[in-house]
């Protein structure tokens, strides 16, 4: 089976993403019987004539009896040619924290729009937190084109439209992809429909099986947050120090020198431990318990790096934030900051600009930042904290900005800009690394 694909599905209430991640299901034979015979118990109840697909998708019995999505449901399938895993995101612009969510770690997103309306308000604000995450490449499926007898005018202008928008927020045209559907009918989602023959394109599944799928760059610098200090103390394992985690970036193995910061202290790797013994060497994404030759002072929020490539060790950041909370950002918002596995007091110095998505223009030292608005803002923290740019290493360049008082998450916050603001830079092109790392 081929590589797998982390993918996401984002856009508009009512523009049938639920039905859309529930026919890809159905059409790849990835539903159980059992779920089957429920949706259709459920749909009869509601005198549908035919399966509602959305009900593979929205689990939740709020999400069903407002016919909405509100939290992330996470669904797994395959081909034979490659596995998924994908995340269908809310709609709602009050949801929006959970599209950040949901797409965070996303290798390609499947951004919605319904055909009779075209590109909205939300479908920029998604492409916008899209970018900013640095989801590498986008699918714009112009849903329910049955609904306007398969114009292909109509499908044409809504794909210029999508398109310029994607470029300005620093997408190539080879990163986006604008494919006619009908998830309720099922046009050119799995099977390719004859009543779209001006449309040469990959269906939504060809592409997703075909595209290729971004890699934790092969030359990443070695990054490993410790999670855990295990320290068993038992006769057969008296003097075990293990420091347990996921290696964020990079890879490790037995005899590599490392850094832990903050503290500075260079260590030689003895072991890399899993559940199953010893490995050689562990990569991005794997669960490890890393063994040192020497016994040295490291808790939970330390973090392991390549000595000759470390991140950058700072009390400042310089960073970009999609606001998620109800009350307003303002200067001098005392907060808390949660970088990988180490949580720190912190201050919101300066508000430095405020992107609006919409229009694509950004407004220099505003008075707040609301409720899904993204910002570029200055946070001082009250340790030093060991970040990369973002765009160098997602794991490492971002964070949550958390309140102090009952600890909810405020905002998601990214080391540097990853998009366009007053003052700065454009980014690097999607899914092109940038030149050295820990950089803010």
């Amino acid at each position: 089976m081929g590589q797998l694909l982390r993918l996401a599905t984002a856009g508009s209430v009512d523009d049938g993403k639920s039905t859309l991640v529930g026919r890809l299901l159905y059409d790849t034979k990835s539903v159980l019987a059992d779920q089957l015979d429920a949706v259709h118990r459920a749909s009869v109840d509601r005198g549908l004539a035919t399966p509602d697909l959305s009900l593979l998708v929205d689990g939740l019995r709020s999400e069903r009896e407002q016919g909405i999505t509100i939290d992330v449901a996470y669904r797994y399938f395959a081909t034979p040619r490659r596995s998924f895993v994908l995340a269908d995101t809310p709609g709602h612009v009050q949801y929006t924290r959970n599209t950040v969510t949901g797409a965070s770690t996303a290798q390609l997103a499947v951004l919605l729009v319904d055909t009779r309306k075209g590109v909205v308000e939300q479908t920029r604000r998604h492409a916008a937190v899209l970018a900013l995450l640095g989801v590498p490449r986008l699918v714009l499926a112009v849903n329910k084109i049955d609904l306007v007898d398969y114009h292909e005018q109509t499908f044409a202008l809504i794909a210029k439209d999508f398109t310029a928008h994607a470029a300005a927020l620093g997408y190539q045209d080879a990163d986006v992809l604008s494919v006619p559907v009908s998830a309720l009918v099922g046009d050119n989602v799995v099977d390719r429909s004859d009543r779209t023959p001006w449309y040469q394109g990959p269906t939504l599944l060809e592409h997703l099986e075909t595209v290729p799928a971004e890699e934790e760059r092969p030359n990443a610098p070695f990054r490993f947050p410790v999670q855990y200090v295990i320290r068993p103390r038992t006769p057969e394992h008296p003097d075990y120090r293990g420091y347990a985690g996921q290696v964020a970036a990079g890879s490790v193995a037995a005899g590599d020198e490392v850094l832990v910061l903050p503290g500075g202290q260079r260590c030689r790797v003895d072991r890399v431990h899993t559940a199953d013994g010893d490995v050689p060497r562990a990569v991005a994404g794997e669960s490890v318990t890393v063994l040192l030759s020497e016994d040295v002072d490291i808790a939970r929020g330390d973090l392991f790096v390549a000595v000759d490539r470390p991140p950058r060790l700072t009390d400042e950041l310089d960073a970009t934030v999609c606001w998620l909370a109800d009350q307003p950002l303002r200067p001098g918002a005392r907060v808390l900051v949660k970088h990988g596995t180490r949580t720190v007091h912190a201050l919101v110095a300066d508000l430095l600009a405020r992107f609006d998505e919409q229009r694509l223009e950004s407004t220099a030292d505003p008075d707040s930042v609301r409720l899904n608005e993204i910002a570029r803002v200055r946070v001082r923290t009250a340790r030093p904290l060991a970040v990369d740019d973002y765009r160098a290493c997602r794991r490492t360049g971002a964070f949550l900005v958390m309140d102090p008082v009952d600890g909810s998450t405020l905002a998601a916050g990214l080391v540097g800009s990853p998009l366009p603001l007053p003052g700065h830079a454009r980014p690097a092109g999607r899914g092109e690394p940038v030149d050295g790392v820990g950089s803010s």
